[in-house]
């Protein structure tokens, strides 16, 4: 059967052609016409809280900023809190489950 297919390929050598042309230029039509929203985004709902102290040092800021904050944003129904403290300056990352709009979160 492939030999059959080799042959008659190698016969219509103007047909294969044509058949190909016209393959790549609906694969080119079809990839123009779909929209963004056809590839999905795979990414959490993540909001990301930075905030500084400016002149204290890590500690400080965890204690006074970072575990405040994660505290009270564990309480708002996130699935994951992660709080870092680093030189005057204050991160954390509040995931929230799927399906959260980043709007209303």
């Amino acid at each position: 059967m492939i030999a059959n297919l080799i042959q008659w390929s190698i016969r219509n050598k103007l047909m294969v052609l044509l058949m190909t042309t016209a393959l790549i230029g609906s694969g080119m039509w079809a990839m123009r016409k779909s929209s963004i929203d056809a590839i999905p985004d795979l990414s959490d709902a993540q909001v990301i809280v930075i905030t500084d102290y400016a002149g204290q040092a890590p500690q400080v800021v965890e204690d006074q900023v970072t575990y405040p904050l994660t505290t009270a944003f564990s309480a708002i129904g996130a699935k994951t809190v992660r709080g870092f403290s680093m030189f005057e300056t204050s991160m954390v990352y509040i995931i929230f489950p799927d399906g959260t709009d980043l709007h209303t979160a």
